[in-house]
C-alpha cells in the first residue's frame, strides 16, 4: 500500500524512524479494513512525492502495531500526526483532501 517515498513502520521501527530525521515527519495511522484509509492512501502518496526532501512520510498499520497506536492514543483512523524531533506537532483525524493535507504540512514546515 505504501509507495516508494513512504516508509512502512511497526512497533520496532517507529522510534528509530523518528530519531533518524531532522525534518518534519508525517505518520499516517491506518488499517486495511478502513474505508476512509483506503481513500486517503493515494492522497498521502501524492503529498509524499510533492514534499520529497522537505518531509519524511511513513505509514503504520494500527492492527499490526498496537503499542505505538496506544502510546499515541490513536483511537480513530485515519489519523495523521506530524512530528518534529520526536515531538508531536499536530494531529489530524479523518479523511483529508490533498489540498487540506498540503495546508496542514505547509503551516508546519
Amino acid at each position: 500500500m505504501a509507495g516508494e517515498k513512504i516508509k512502512v513502520l511497526n512497533d520496532d521501527s517507529f522510534n528509530s524512524f523518528l530519531g533518524s530525521t531532522d525534518i518534519l515527519a508525517l505518520v499516517d495511522f491506518w488499517a486495511p479494513w478502513c474505508g476512509p484509509c483506503k481513500m486517503f492512501g493515494p492522497v498521502v502518496e501524492e503529498v509524499a512525492k510533492e514534499f520529497e526532501g522537505k518531509i519524511e512520510v511513513a505509514k503504520i498499520n494500527v492492527d499490526e502495531s498496537p503499542n505505538i497506536s496506544a502510546n499515541y492514543k490513536v483511537s480513530s483512523i485515519p489519523t495523521i500526526i506530524l512530528f518534529r524531533k520526536n515531538q508531536e506537532v499536530v494531529r489530524s483525524v479523518g479523511y483529508k483532501t490533498k489540498n487540506e493535507l498540503r495546508k496542514i504540512i505547509e503551516r508546519n514546515l
